[in-house]
């Protein structure tokens, strides 16, 4: 084990940099193993700013040599970067340095993917390029020259000249060192164009290999829609002549908003029919939003340090929500949305990674990176909506874009224009960001019948009073959590399911609460938390005739989803706790909701899913009891079973009525289609063992039909010819394979996932270089948890196997995916002595990344 920790970085030691950076020139001459970089910066003391000694942030750079003012100097060098003395006035600071990008496998700074020139420097990239301070608070003007024979070379804002093995580009707006961005490579450009609300024309190109021309449309389309809809929602249009994305193959992220020239990870901006899902093209257009509405949060408006992060992601996450209920089904989005936060960030929030959506300290930043920071830091947003109203939400967003803009910024100052546009004391909303963990919200009601004549002065008909009391477990270095300030959206149903209370939104402040409803005619059923208005766990004492009720009558319909749920959830913790059979309740709600011809078909392939192994693992460890991942992938397996028996008849019809005829498109009709013939199709498989699996394999004409049938296959046991035919077919296409990687994984047996990652990791296609492929086969191990948990820890084993050998190469990758054991505490002594010894192991490994440390060492944290 290590000696020593590396050094923690905490929000209360931040000072500002001593210097204002006025401008920075940069020339790339590019060198697969010895590119020379070439900078030339104005500093000049800031007056504001406490003096300080020069220090520049260098990783990795060989210095070729140095100067003040045209005059030669010799700075101190050291690991991190160099200090030197400068004069007490402007000056000018020069420098040559030599790097390496062939043999940068970390995939930060400049490297090369398959022979083309690629960065990516959030959060600390920029300073294995050349030596800078590499802050988010330290802002200048960039002009970049880029010399080498490269046909295609960009970098960030508007194209200043080019010539016979050279380009110039100059970025006019004032940005961070994290957004810089250079590309230079054998690329070919999807050109299109779109003119802004006050005329001006923007070219627009999606640059891409030589192959990849035709599977750029979609995103093209996704990115117009995209500047057209910030326009019109928030009024903010886009301020560079030319926006450039560029598909890169080796990628850590998903992609980065480098003002005006967004790079992303080919999968998330690469789609067509015949090789991407539904679910992908959602994706790559919640993402292609995503990076361009950066653009003002994020590029214009940035992040003083990176303790703020919150402020740019949470912010921008919300608004590529809200693009995406726009384009596709807000009920929808909301609800796989809910389901991905309780997946990964509610799991986050109950371990020892658990952190508050802005943290008072880190080791490594590339760590923070976090569901916490971006989905739970979104679900603020909107609560701030919620709590403020929609007018007044974006007043004070058109107040901070007026008053931050070309600003580092804080929490502080996010939540004083909310202040000041509204006139409301946010000091206790606050906490939402200071406090880590998700609050507990238990609630329970009275009910006082009203009286035949009411006297005067009483209010007339019954009282309903619904009682709150929040609390919030203790988290790594917070036990203590007062009260926050929760929205909670209530209404009323009557026992005909008639809604006798519209949403109603209680702003509940204090540890207990209640609040009252009168004038009603009878007892009421209550639906509560609607639209999912807070991020908490809501325990309410309730029957399951109540739930299947309310899956029946609910208007609003994320609580209509989660009423299914819930029914669903507590049979499958009955089976698992008392052996108890599949709920006919349960199975006969659910028919009738999916038979519901009213209903979105994307709505109901939502409904049709069950809680997952994470989730039942969750409630039973919240419970008390110890959660075996076998015995609940066996539950499931078991209501799968019963319902599939039980819907025989329905699901054939749900598979022939919503059938999608004519050419495909990825738009929110046919992928809802497409979503609930495919649950029908898994329902079918366990019943006819997969011969309409293979006939939908056989016609399939698009990638979400064809991938759909060959997991139904590998369930039913009769996919190693489909299996086979699948890689022959795709062979050449490395996006496709990955899906091919990850689905034998996903559909095993869990007695054989171990086995079936391990032999897949000896196929000459796996490589632990490409982040995507690495994912692709130790990521879905990791998702298949019954599989991963198996007994004798051969998954553990895997997994520390491979993170061992990537972590030399590629720290980030490594660090995130040791996250997989952050819940080991809550499992079994054998397999939390399993787990353990491979954490152990990973830790012992000589020269392990400071990533990686960090991560391990707060997971083993556990054990306190």
């Amino acid at each position: 084990m290590k000696d020593a920790a590396p050094a923690t970085i905490y929000l209360t030691d931040y000072a500002p940099f001593p210097y204002i950076v006025d401008s920075v020139h940069l020339t790339f001459r590019l060198s697969p193993s010895a590119t020379r970089v070439t900078s030339r910066i104005a500093f000049r003391p800031d007056p504001d700013a406490p003096p300080g000694p020069f220090t520049l942030d260098g990783e990795g750079l060989d210095l070729v040599w140095a100067r003040i003012d045209g005059a030669p100097v010799t700075p101190t060098l050291t690991d991190t970067g160099l200090t030197c003395e400068v004069p007490d006035a402007p000056f000018v600071w020069e420098a040559e340095v030599e790097i390496d990008p062939a043999a940068n496998t970390a995939l930060e700074g400049l490297y090369l993917s398959n022979g083309m020139y690629c960065t990516q420097c959030e959060a600390e990239g920029f300073r294995k390029i050349t030596y800078y301070p590499d802050r988010p608070d330290v802002m200048s003007v960039f002009t970049v020259r880029i010399e080498g024979p490269e046909p295609v070379k960009l970098s960030n804002g508007n194209p200043a000249g080019s010539g016979d093995g050279w380009a110039e580009w100059h970025d006019p707006w004032p940005k961070p060192a994290y957004l810089f961005a250079l590309v230079a490579g054998d690329l070919v450009n999807h050109a299109d164009s779109f003119t802004t609300k006050s005329g001006r024309e923007v070219e627009l190109n999606i640059w891409v290999r030589p192959g990849d021309e035709d599977k750029c449309a979609f995103g093209m389309e996704a990115l117009k829609r995209s500047m057209q809809w910030d326009e019109n929602v928030y009024g903010r249009e886009y301020d560079l002549d030319i926006f450039n994305i560029v598909a890169v193959d080796d990628f850590n992220m998903g992609a980065m908003e480098n003002k005006g020239l967004n790079i992303f990870n080919s999968s998330c901006v690469l789609a067509s029919p015949e090789t991407s899902t539904d679910s992908n093209f959602e994706r790559i257009e919640a993402i292609i939003a995503h990076e361009y509405f950066h653009n003002w949060t994020g590029n214009r408006i940035t992040c003083r340090d990176w303790f703020q992060l919150c402020l740019k992601e949470g912010l921008t996450v919300f608004r590529d929500a809200q693009f995406t209920a726009d384009m596709r089904s807000a009920p929808v989005k909301r609800i796989e949305d809910v389901i991905a936060l309780r997946a990964r960030q509610f799991r986050e929030d109950n371990g020892p990674l658990a952190h508050p959506v802005r943290p008072a300290s880190f080791v490594e930043i590339n760590n923070f990176y976090t569901a916490t920071v971006y989905e739970k830091g979104a679900e603020l947003i909107g609560m701030l909506k919620t709590l403020v109203g929609d007018d007044a939400y974006y007043k004070a967003l058109d107040l901070y874009f007026d008053r931050h803009d070309g600003q580092a910024c804080t929490i502080e100052d996010w939540l004083k224009v909310f202040e000041d546009a509204t006139g409301r004391d946010l000091s206790q909303f606050k906490r939402w960001y200071t406090d880590a963990g998700t609050p507990r919200l238990t609630v329970t009601e009275t009910w006082t019948p009203g009286r035949d004549t009411a006297a005067p002065g009483e209010p007339a008909g019954g009282t309903y009073t619904l009682t709150f009391e929040q609390d919030t477990p203790p988290t790594p270095g917070q036990d203590e959590k007062p009260p926050r300030v929760i929205p909670i959206a209530v209404g009323l149903l009557n026992e005909n399911g008639d809604e006798v209370r519209e949403t109603t939104v209680l702003e509940m402040t204090e540890t207990r609460q209640s609040f009252t409803f009168e004038g009603l005619s009878s007892r009421p059923v209550p639906s509560i938390l609607r639209g999912f208005s807070a991020p908490v766990i809501l325990n309410r004492e309730t029957t399951n005739r109540e739930r299947a009720f309310l899956l029946a009558h609910d208007t609003d319909p994320f609580n209509k989803w989660e009423a299914g749920r819930a029914l669903a959830r507590d049979g499958l913790l009955a089976t698992l706790r008392e052996g108890a059979a599949p709920d006919p309740l349960y199975l006969d709600a659910v028919e009738t909701m999916a038979r519901d011809e009213s209903l979105d078909p994307a709505f109901r392939a939502l409904a049709l899913g069950l809680p997952s192994e994470e989730d039942l693992a969750q409630a039973l460890h919240d419970a008390g009891h110890t959660p075996d991942p076998l015995a609940i992938w066996q539950a499931l397996e078991a209501l799968r079973d019963a319902r599939a028996s039980a819907m025989e008849t329905t699901a054939r019809t749900l598979y022939d009525r919503h059938q999608v005829t004519g050419p495909y498109r990825p738009d929110a009709v046919q992928s809802g289609a497409r979503a609930l013939t495919n649950a029908a199709l898994a329902m079918i498989t366990r019943q006819d063992g997969g011969t309409q699996a293979q006939a939908q394999y056989d016609a399939a004409d698009n990638m979400t039909q064809q991938l759909a049938a060959l997991g139904n296959l590998i369930r039913a046991g009769r996919g190693d010819a489909a299996v086979s035919a699948f890689y022959d077919q795709w062979r050449h296409d490395r996006l496709v394979l990955d899906k091919w990687f990850s689905l034998q994984i996903l559909n095993a047996d869990p007695a054989d996932t171990p086995d079936v990652a391990a032999r897949l990791t000896d196929h000459p296609d796996f490589t632990l270089k490409n982040p995507n492929r690495f994912r692709s086969v130790l990521g879905a191990l990791t998702m298949s948890q019954a599989g991963f948990h198996r007994a004798d820890g051969a998954g553990y084993r895997l997994l520390a196997d491979w993170l061992m050998r990537l972590d030399p190469l590629n720290p980030q990758t490594t660090a995130r995916m040791c996250a997989a054991f952050e819940t080991w505490r809550r499992f079994d002594e054998n397999r939390q002595a399993l787990i353990e010894a491979q954490l152990e192991r990973i830790l012992d490994l000589p020269n392990l990344s400071r990533d990686t440390t960090e991560m391990v060492t707060r997971i083993l944290g556990a054990r306190a």
